[in-house]
């Protein structure tokens, strides 16, 4: 009996959405000057106007990668600029995985990661007052504090700002995940530790909840994508648990919606014997409760190559905007819409 109750619930998740009908794709800087880019990352700054950042250069950790971002306006992408590297009182070291978050007074900031390595980076911010048109200079993170690793924060009731982060153990031996909390203005800010039991975890998602409850997703070196809660604006986490999703130990990234509901960007395999395995299929799966999830859009479904550390946000308009690494070359820019329960 819980078997067919089982299979009636899936069912019943699967034909509560529509599959996702594309409106677009392209490609970000399709020309690009650098060899190798990574880590996309995406915001809306105004009604008809995005920005993209992302990591590039000769190869991942090459001392004089850089943080490039494009703006598209009126459906078109400007050419990429650079704006951030990683030079410290004369010395460069590579730039890792950018975040571009608004706050609720239209302050902009570009977090962003510099070092030799991620056991060994630290966290860097820049701001902008006029939609990344000029930057302010680039300042380090209170010590301890890394910002956001790989996906946006959020902003509560309360004006402070919630980062999903993780570190590395400098054996790479042991991943942990922990939430930073600052105020409005990215000041003033405290680390949550959370408890992490037998997972690797790093690179946490958050959706949130109408109950003011809050939910975590996290890749894992268990081939599962894992969750973890929090009723209480982030200040604690309930027992990490698996989710019945499958992930190569790969970055993803997830949205709550303007229904309720839950957009997740994920790669759906096992991990193989080399990193990059099970990279080569991205999808877009969908919930209502964070625990039952249904694919409803196939990104790419190769024999081979890497697509992977996918970028999600819903524009006011209500269209969902997707950016992802292509094969480590280009960054690819997707629109849906038409998915939400009927």
């Amino acid at each position: 009996m819980k078997i067919k109750l089982t299979i009636v619930a899936l069912f019943v998740n699967l034909i509560a959405f529509s599959q996702a009908k594309l409106i677009k794709e392209q490609f970000i800087n399709p020309s690009p000057e650098e060899k190798s880019c990574h880590a996309s990352t995406i915001v809306e700054l105004s009604a008809s106007s995005l920005m993209t950042a992302w990591f590039a250069g000769e190869h991942e950790n090459h001392y004089k990668v850089c943080i490039w971002a494009s703006t598209y306006t009126d459906g078109t992408w400007s050419k990429a600029t650079k704006i951030a590297d990683g030079i410290v009182n004369g010395t460069q070291y590579a730039c890792w995985n950018p975040v571009l978050f608004k706050n609720t007074v239209g302050k902009l900031f570009l977090f962003y990661k510099v070092g030799v390595n991620p056991r060994e980076w630290w966290g860097m911010i820049k701001t902008s007052t006029n939609d990344g048109k000029t930057w302010s200079e680039a300042t380090k993170l209170p010590d301890g504090m890394l910002g956001p690793i790989k996906n946006k924060p959020i902003q509560l009731a309360s004006g402070e700002i919630l980062y999903p982060s993780s570190t590395e153990s400098l054996d790479s031996k042991i991943w942990k995940t922990h939430v930073e909390i600052s105020d409005a203005n990215a000041q003033n800010w405290k680390k949550i530790e959370i408890e992490c039991g037998e997972y690797g975890v790093i690179q946490p998602s958050f959706l949130t909840y109408a109950d003011g409850k809050i939910q975590m997703l996290l890749r894992s070196r268990q081939n599962n994508i894992i969750q973890s809660w929090s009723a209480d604006n982030g200040n604690s986490w309930s027992k990490l648990t698996p989710i019945d999703l499958q992930n190569p130990n790969s970055g993803i990234d997830a949205v709550t919606l303007k229904n309720g509901s839950h957009i997740l960007i994920y790669n759906p395999l096992p991990s193989g014997n080399k990193w990059s395995n099970g990279r080569n299929i991205l999808k877009v799966a969908i919930s209502k409760d964070g625990n039952s999830w249904s694919d409803i859009y196939e990104l790419e479904n190769r024999d081979k190559g890497e697509f992977s550390y996918p970028a999600v946000i819903q524009t006011q308009d209500g269209l969902i905007h997707i950016t992802y690494t292509y094969n480590r070359k280009l960054v690819k820019h997707v629109v849906l819409k038409d998915f939400l329960d009927k």
